[in-house]
């Protein structure tokens, strides 16, 4: 999971990049990179760590132009560790081209035999944005050779990399002297939308991740980018749109309402907020239905995504709402903590129980989603700790059963509390007196309410159905392997940069 932004305007673009990935830092938090391009020569700064981190003045300073793009990271493919694979990436044929990813390709591995062996392109990481931006960059010159790049022509490249290209992937990237081009997967798996914005030196247009980045830039939403469109933005900041897939269908990831999303953003017509609260509203038909709510006696809601449902719920059992639980905003999020010791003692620090909330009362905790079961443990400890008589837990997600594929970093299947497990035996693991779950028809069915041009999601961390119908055994050994070869982040700064221009200027 990744947060991309993309900007074509009259005036610099620099800070406007940069303050568009603090609103979507929340997407990633492993590293950020700016590219912008003045005339046709790029400027690029990228490193590991938080947006306000990595920018400094200095770096700033080095990234003028009127066109621009960034992204933050959240690593799902290749090395966690590795600067060299943050993003963006860049090509310098045909044209030069520099490109943002969100997703993952499912068919990475093979993509970069075939790059080497027919279309003489070399990967240099084993990051599945690198592959994809070669991809891109041979079907661009394979419809520009010896012709002028049009709108139309480009429109036929994407068409191209949709027939190679399997897995999720909403991209922006720029074309040196020619604009910015954005395009998603034909299923519409990870998110993508632009907006436009009347400044006083002229029009300016953004695509972004999430709603959240336009609106928080001063930009109105136009709409989301379709599934299997490309939208391309030439210089004079005209807007070109084409559908360049066969057989496009809108199925956004699940996950994207459930958790990943801010709640004030709308994707595909949704407004999270509102899933979230309609979540909440399904979940407490569930626990009636599994418990007389009169043994509740308050619902506290596990920060922050949870709070929707968790007050919906509250609301629909009849019973007071209150927040037991004060977060540090500080501290990362724990499932992409590496290793089980870090995770346990990351929860300490980024939760303290309010006691008062919990002593002598039978409380309702409500999670968004339970993934590995560390942290719910850890939690359900805490609830005890702060004088809980007994401690229930919700989950306003159904059990997550299954790998995800698609760009979130979701574990394995034998890291998965769920994954071949009873109800019972989880709630046994996690210590609760009683543990609710979501159900996952439920779930689809209050969220496609909200858009009737949704023709499915992509929800098989939920019920194991994968939208793109090319996953096989062998994809989740690959990427069982890949994780458990990445290990550890190794000590010391001896890790080596392949550097672009100014990029690896050190802080």
């Amino acid at each position: 999971m990744c947060g991309i932004v993309g900007v074509i305007s009259r005036s610099p673009v620099n800070q406007l990049i940069y303050d568009a990935l603090l609103l979507l830092q929340h997407r990633g938090q492993d590293a950020a990179g700016i590219v912008t391009m003045l005339g046709t020569k790029c400027f690029m700064h990228k490193a590991r760590g938080m947006v306000r981190d990595v920018f400094r003045t200095r770096n700033m300073r080095g990234l003028p132009g009127n066109v621009g793009l960034g992204q933050v990271r959240y690593p799902t493919a290749g090395n966690a560790y590795s600067e060299e694979e943050a993003q963006p990436f860049y090509v310098n044929a045909p044209f030069g081209i520099v490109l943002v990813h969100n997703g993952n390709l499912t068919n990475a591995q093979a993509l970069k035999k075939e790059l080497f062996d027919i279309d003489r392109r070399h990967i240099n990481t084993e990051s599945d944005t690198e592959v994809l931006i070669n991809v891109v960059a041979h079907e661009l010159e394979q419809v520009a050779r010896d012709l002028p790049l049009t709108p139309e022509s480009i429109f036929r490249a994407v068409g191209a990399v949709h027939k190679r290209l399997k897995g999720s992937y909403a991209v922006i990237a720029l074309i040196a002297g020619h604009g910015l081009l954005a395009f998603r997967d034909p299923f519409g798996i990870r998110p993508l939308c632009f907006g436009e914005a009347d400044t006083p030196d002229g029009p300016e247009t953004m695509v972004a991740s999430e709603s959240v980045a336009l609106e928080g830039t001063g930009h109105k939403l136009v709409r989301d980018v379709a599934p299997g469109e490309a939208v391309f933005i030439d210089l004079a900041g005209r807007v070109h749109a084409q559908q360049c897939a066969e057989h496009p269908s809108l199925n956004p990831c699940m996950f994207e309402y459930v958790y990943l999303a801010r709640p004030d953003s709308v994707m595909d017509g949704v407004s999270v907020y509102q899933a979230r609260l309609n979540m909440g509203e399904t979940l407490a038909q569930r626990l009636i239905s599994t418990m007389p709510p009169s043994e509740i006696d308050v619902v506290i809601p596990i920060p922050e995504s949870s709070r929707p449902s968790a007050m919906q719920l509250a609301q629909k059992i009849g019973k007071p709402y209150r927040e037991g639980f004060v977060k540090n905003r500080y501290v990362g999020r724990t499932f992409i903590m590496p290793g089980q010791g870090m995770r346990k003692k990351s929860v300490r620090q980024k939760l303290n129980a309010i006691a008062s909330e919990f002593k002598g009362r039978n409380v309702l905790l409500v999670d968004d989603s339970i993934v590995r079961g560390t942290t719910s443990k850890e939690i359900v400890q805490m609830a005890r700790d702060a004088g809980a008589r007994k401690v229930f837990m919700a989950s306003a997600a159904p059990p997550v059963r299954f790998p995800n594929v698609y760009g979130i970093d979701m574990p394995t299947k034998d890291e998965l509390i769920a994954h071949n497990r009873s109800n019972e035996e989880i709630r046994q693991y996690i210590g609760a007196d009683a543990l609710i779950y979501q159900d996952v028809a439920a779930m689809k069915k209050v969220v496609a309410t909200l858009n009737s041009k949704l023709q499915g999601f992509e929800a098989s961390c939920f019920d194991g159905v994968y939208v793109t119908g090319d996953i096989t055994a062998a994809d989740f050994d690959t990427m069982a392997a890949q994780r458990k070869s990445q290990g550890e982040e190794e000590e010391g700064d001896d890790r080596s940069r392949l550097a672009l221009q100014n990029a690896a200027e050190s802080r």
